[in-house]
């Protein structure tokens, strides 16, 4: 294992290390684990993490997250993953992508889902998050615009659920189904709203809007 591997960002470090393991100490005893592939600017996890919970919310606790059965590799693919037996727990504020599947967040009703998405806007983004790039859609609450995801927020990862990531332009291929791309907020570097058919800017038709709902304003 390379020496340093995960190691805390200066300036976003926040809690000691005594208060780090006593937050893993807890999440451990009251958790059942969850899938998750995590990736730093160089490497890329994959395992289990113990969250009790959505895996955002585990995230978003900024504290040392206990970890268990994790393999690694290379972020470009260049080397299969091997097995690192010794890793126990991770930092979150190490990580800038972490592709969620559908185990991720606890079982909901389809009256659950519409009320969890109630009065939030669906943009299509493509987000910068060197040397990673995420295409998806994010919700939003009315009055947010997609560039102020660059903004620090309470909310440290923010989810792009269908979310597709690329490194170099090669897409980034799982072993299992992906609902959303959780993307940490401190890395993003761009925010552009797209057209995700293309995957590009949506191209300004000529004319002016006959009325209605425009494809900014959609609810999902």
């Amino acid at each position: 294992m390379p020496f340093d591997f995960l190691r805390r960002k200066p300036a976003a470090a926040k809690a000691g290390g005594a208060a780090d393991a006593q937050a893993a100490a807890d999440e451990r005893a009251g958790s059942a684990t969850v899938p998750f592939e995590g990736l730093t600017d160089e490497w890329r996890l994959r395992g289990r993490m113990y969250a009790s919970g959505r895996l955002s919310d585990a995230l978003n606790r900024r504290a040392e997250t206990p970890i268990t059965d994790v393999s690694w590799a290379p972020a470009d693919g260049s080397a299969p993953f091997s097995p690192v037996p010794g890793l126990k727990s991770v930092d979150p504020y190490d990580l800038i992508l972490v592709l969620a599947g559908p185990d991720s967040v606890p079982p909901m009703t389809e009256e659950e889902k519409v009320a969890h998405k109630v009065h939030k806007l669906a943009f299509d983004v493509a987000i910068e998050a060197p040397p990673y790039r995420v295409v998806g859609t994010v919700y939003l609450r009315p009055g947010t615009e997609p560039a102020q995801l660059m903004d620090r927020s309470t909310e440290m990862f923010v989810p792009v659920v269908g979310g597709v990531a690329s490194i170099g332009g090669q897409e980034i291929s799982t072993e299992g189904p992906v609902d959303s791309v959780l993307v940490n907020r401190f890395y993003v570097r761009g925010v552009e709203q797209i057209d995700l058919s293309t995957g590009e800017k949506p191209v300004k038709l000529p004319g002016q809007p006959l009325g209605g709902t425009t494809w900014r304003e959609r609810v999902r």
